[in-house]
């Protein structure tokens, strides 16, 4: 009887790893995806030159960049979904990146930041931001890096760290119909940043706003167009930086 349930151990085995595998590729398949007009604002434009570098990281490059912006996506969202509001950002002679993360997962690569900026040494004034659980994974970064760094940017995300003596400038955006959002947390870890943090609420925007990539579950209905929030989270940033 004992060799006999020896002989169907590794028949076990191969299930589980089967079984583990399909879960995992379940998984990973399960994601917003960037939808038309985010792949369209992956193109070139007169001004602002989109680079794809291999291993997955789309480069919005302007003409003459005063600064640069490292830009995590959000959780479970198609890192190209944030092309529009990099095109935007892009637009005012700053370059961005957005970085493809393990699984659509900003928890698993947190320090990707570290090897961008080494890729454009002549840049001196970086910033670094992300939306949702990608903004609260930059503001980790940000707390181990805030040296290296001129502010942080928040889209419907909060800190999880402290950066009250950090000397970032930090900006933190969110939509009055986001649903999405843990207010009670993004209340409770407010005391995280600077007493002079620059906090917009958009009339009308909600958590999907800040991409593009369709409705999110359980977010609230947004009065104003996708177009909008991002032009009105651009120009907040642009003129307070």
């Amino acid at each position: 009887m004992r060799n006999r349930t020896l002989r169907f151990i590794p028949a076990l085995v191969l299930i589980v790893i089967l079984v583990l595998a399909g879960a995992a590729a379940l998984y990973a398949g399960d994601y917003y995806h960037a939808d038309e007009e985010a792949i369209m604002a992956c193109q070139s434009s007169d001004t602002v030159t989109v680079t794809y570098v291999s291993g997955g990281q789309y480069d919005f490059v302007p003409e003459k960049p005063q600064a640069g912006i490292i830009f995590y996506p959000g959780g479970k969202v198609e890192y190209t979904a944030y092309a529009p509001l990099m095109q935007k950002l892009a637009e005012e002679d700053i370059l961005c990146i957005v970085p493809k993360m393990p699984l659509n997962l900003a928890v698993l690569d947190v320090d990707a930041a570290e090897d961008i900026m080494k890729q454009y040494p002549e840049i001196t004034d970086w910033y670094i931001g992300g939306h949702s659980l990608g903004g609260s994974m930059a503001a980790n970064y940000a707390a181990d890096h805030a040296d290296e760094l001129e502010g942080l940017i928040l889209l419907a995300a909060y800190s999880t760290e402290d950066l009250t003596g950090s000397g970032l400038e930090v900006f933190s955006v969110y939509g009055s119909e986001d649903k999405v959002l843990n207010m009670e947390k993004y209340e409770e870890y407010r005391s995280n940043l600077p007493e002079d943090v620059y906090e917009l609420i958009i009339e009308g925007g909600n958590h999907a706003g800040f991409g593009s990539y369709g409705a999110q579950e359980g977010d609230g209905e947004a009065a104003i167009s996708s177009s909008e929030q991002i032009e009105a989270a651009v120009e907040f940033f642009v003129n307070n930086k």
